[in-house]
């Protein structure tokens, strides 16, 4: 019979490498992720943001908003949603959240 293999050692861990100060005594400053890796979450968090953006913009204009079956749950919550000056607020953050992404877009330094 085979024995299993042996998934854990007996030895004591390792103590972690330290990394040797600079010449005036500062510690070295940490390593930056690669540039692929940057520019990656970049475009996914302007993506993203975009994406909400666009839809807090136009999802209280649209039945999706009025005809919600939570809003007839509670009668209070919507005669707040209904009313015009919440819708523009939402609208608001909307058109923030895509200035936003486009700002980070425009103003991305390497």
């Amino acid at each position: 019979m085979t024995q299993p293999p042996i998934l854990s050692s007996q030895e004591a861990p390792a103590s972690p490498q330290v990394s040797p100060a600079l010449p005036d005594g500062r510690p070295h400053p940490p390593h930056q992720a690669p540039r692929w890796l940057r520019y990656l979450e970049l475009s996914v968090r302007v993506l993203v943001r975009l994406y909400v953006g666009l839809v807090l913009v136009v999802l209280p204009w649209t039945h999706f908003w009025s005809d919600n079956h939570f809003l007839l749950l509670i009668p209070h919550l919507a005669a707040i949603a209904l009313n015009g000056f919440t819708r523009g607020i939402v609208s608001g953050l909307g058109l923030l959240n895509i200035w936003i992404a486009i700002h980070d877009a425009i103003h991305y330094k390497e």
